[in-house]
């Protein structure tokens, strides 16, 4: 079953440090999407493939790295989008 999500996050987290951990835990679990810091401070997060992947994935977000410190995090469910790859994005 296929599912996407997406997860806002709040705290100290060391941006590049951070997206890059997300993204091999992604790229390992074979789920697509994008991580990015927006203007405000916040991670957004977008993640679609297997529903247990997806999961799998959250739950790392959730626990961050070693050093990270996460004060917020906001989830919803999105509608799938098919994305070919995990991408950092800047804005």
């Amino acid at each position: 079953m296929k599912k996407a999500l997406r997860i806002y996050i709040t705290g100290s987290l060391q941006s590049l440090f951070f997206r890059t951990f997300v993204k091999s835990s992604a790229d390992a679990s074979n789920v697509r999407g994008f991580i990015r810091v927006l203007e405000d401070g916040r991670v957004e997060i977008f993640l679609e493939g297997n529903k247990e992947d997806v999961d799998s994935v959250a739950e790392v977000c959730r626990k961050g790295p070693k050093y990270a410190q996460i004060r917020g995090i906001e989830e919803k469910e999105e509608r799938f989008q098919d994305f070919k790859e995990f991408k950092i994005l800047n804005f």
